[in-house]
């Protein structure tokens, strides 16, 4: 196994203006109370209810690192609107010695512009760029993952994912079913296996339950390392499975 640590932590290196929203989202609030939020494990999941602040973590991260705010590799050089937060002025990444040889931003909610991109490459260069094909390499078979469904395009790219990176991925799990969720598992793990660090935002059950990964639950009032056992989405989700009746009668009853 080859396990590697790109990015140990990151914290906030000075403090916010009151007149900019990041300093009301809960998770900056806590982030600033800490003096570190450290990455231990080859893959860092962040939990939370909505609105908590995790994909402006995540995207801030990201953008620290060098990213495209909308998603891809460090080369990605688009943008269709720049609705990206300033957290990556504000936030500190402790990187380590090792030296990420790859990497890719995943972002669910804008990853048709980022596919998009590579057709647009395709077309204006016909390029045989390194970072283009890393991504395409099976291009011959379907054209364009705009010809895949939205979640074999989502598999795709992880797939062709290399060793030896880091990836952040924002809710990756939002275009896959179930049985689409376990195969990407197998990707991270292989990945993990190959020198790979993943930081990713989920609400997905399945998915934080991935060995060699710690879990970070954001709440309104702290940051919390927890187990996936006690994370609220397996809790729930658990309940819900195992009495989907009585939990139905109890949302849904008449007032």
């Amino acid at each position: 196994m080859n396990e590697k640590i790109y990015v140990s932590g990151i914290k906030i290196k000075r403090e916010i203006p009151k007149s900019n929203y990041l300093s009301d989202l809960p998770v900056i609030k806590n982030l600033s109370k800490m003096e570190e939020l450290t990455f231990n494990k080859p893959i860092t999941f962040f939990v939370g209810e909505n609105g908590i602040g995790k994909s402006t973590l995540i995207e801030g991260i990201a953008v620290g690192f060098g990213f495209n705010p909308e998603g891809g590799t460090k080369n990605y050089n688009f943008h269709t609107k720049s609705t990206h937060s300033k957290l990556c002025d504000y936030l500190t990444l402790i990187k380590t010695c090792n030296f990420a040889k790859s990497g890719y931003f995943l972002r669910a909610e804008s990853f048709y512009n980022a596919i998009s991109y590579l057709d647009y490459l395709d077309v204006e260069y016909d390029t045989d760029n390194d970072y283009y094909n890393h991504l395409s390499s099976n291009k011959e078979n379907f054209g364009s993952l705009h010809n895949m469904s939205h979640g074999e395009s989502f598999l795709e790219t992880i797939s062709d994912f290399r060793p030896n990176g880091l990836y952040i991925l924002d809710e990756p799990e939002a275009a896959l079913s179930p049985n689409g969720i376990m195969k990407m598992m197998c990707y991270l793990d292989r990945l993990v296996k190959n020198g790979c660090q993943f930081i990713i935002s989920t609400h997905s059950p399945m998915l934080i339950t991935m060995p060699n990964a710690e879990i970070y639950q954001l709440m309104k009032d702290e940051i919390k390392k927890v187990s996936y056992e006690e994370t609220d989405h397996f809790i729930i989700t658990r309940k819900f499975l195992n009495t989907p009746t009585k939990v139905l009668d109890y949302l849904l009853k008449d007032e």
